[in-house]
């Protein structure tokens, strides 16, 4: 069984690029995926937003680290998620989710903030220029 994530989302904070011992690059972010619907009871508005971290090893680390900053809209695909279960401050079980990305794609404008709301994904991914 293969397993195939894809997230879009916003960076959260700016990347941190670090090498390892051997001088392998890895760049680490946080990244926010938000869902929106209309509740069926009473019609309101609502949205759920969850919270990743995702390493990026190698030349796209690099790459990653020199072009990404927080608020920009970016498409991750990675082959695993992790959870690590902990207890949040409210005491309630809460898990953080941890990928490894294969692949991270830059989508909107650079410098584009989170204020100016989502935007849309192109419908032919493999189109984009990156």
């Amino acid at each position: 069984m293969y397993l195939r994530i894809i997230l879009i989302g916003h960076l959260g904070a700016d990347p941190e690029l670090r090498y390892t011992p051997s001088g392998q690059p890895v760049t680490n972010f946080r990244m926010a995926t938000t869902r929106r619907w209309n509740d069926r009871e009473s019609g309101e508005p609502r949205e759920e937003t969850t919270w990743f971290r995702v390493n990026v090893w190698g030349k796209q680390a690099e790459i990653c680290n020199e072009f990404l900053s927080k608020g920009r809209l970016v498409l991750v695909e990675a082959d695993r998620i992790q959870a690590s279960p902990y207890l949040n401050k409210e005491g309630q079980p809460a898990a953080s989710l941890e990928i490894t990305a294969q692949t991270v794609r830059f989508l909107g404008a650079r410098g584009a903030q989170a204020e100016e709301g989502p935007q849309e994904a192109p419908e032919d991914l493999d189109a984009i220029p990156f």
